[in-house]
């Protein structure tokens, strides 16, 4: 079982930066693959990033490629997002997830545990 919790959400200017972190308990921390995904009023959730247990693979949306850096500690059990060059439309609820398997990582589905999510909102 994992639990994770989301932090460091909050209202930023177009073009600020903001860095995300998600907590996760348990265990076998290190034996997950991690995602960050994100979900805009009447949108459908959006992959964003992920890496692998390892960190030796990374993923990115398009949409972020360039912009924000998925890293992980191990140790800590704490996973971030980098958020550079913000823009409007990256405004949403941030969520992380965790799962065992290292295919797919842009799909949803693919995750088993998930937390609660942090509010970014970017203003123009």
């Amino acid at each position: 079982q994992v639990q994770l919790v989301e932090s460091g959400g909050g209202l930023v200017q177009a073009g600020g930066s903001l860095r995300l972190s998600c907590t996760a308990s348990g265990r076998t921390f290190i034996s997950y693959s991690m995602g960050w995904f994100r979900q805009a009023p009447g949108q459908e959730r959006e992959f964003v990033a992920a890496i692998s247990w390892s960190a030796g693979n990374t993923y990115y949306a398009d949409s972020v490629k360039g912009r924000f850096t998925i890293s992980r500690h191990n140790a800590k059990k704490m996973v971030y997002l980098q958020m550079n060059s913000l823009k409007p439309e990256d405004t949403a609820v941030y969520s992380c997830a965790a799962t065992t398997l290292l295919e797919r990582l842009w799909v949803p589905t693919t995750y088993d545990y998930w937390g609660q999510g942090t509010q970014v909102t970017v203003s123009s």
